[in-house]
């Protein structure tokens, strides 16, 4: 059994720059994140698109404040009970609720 050592007339072949091989290493990291990424995913342009969408939505009613008059308001639970009692004594199918439509 011998030993695999190289010839005494070859040289050692040069190693890269550690420059380039910490650049070939990101380049690498960044192509495997972006696979990962899309792993399962048919368009990816269109799942992107989606989520810039959702951001710029969920910012504008963040800066938005609060909605116009005339826009959803919320009603408190008994509210929503006197509101019920009040269609069931009267009967008479008169609007009561402010979001049915006749």
């Amino acid at each position: 059994m011998g030993l695999c050592l190289p010839c005494p007339g070859e040289a050692e072949p040069p190693s890269p720059d550690p420059e380039e091989k910490r650049a070939k290493l990101a380049e690498a990291a960044e192509r495997r994140q972006k696979e990962a990424a899309s792993r399962g995913i048919l368009d990816a342009q269109s799942v992107e698109q989606k989520r810039k969408r959702k951001e710029k939505i969920e910012k504008q009613i963040a800066t938005s404040g609060p909605p116009p008059e005339g826009g959803l308001r919320e009603i408190s639970l008994a509210s929503l009970i006197k509101m019920s009692l009040k269609a069931i004594r009267l009967g008479s199918g008169e609007k009561i609720f402010p979001w049915t439509v006749s």
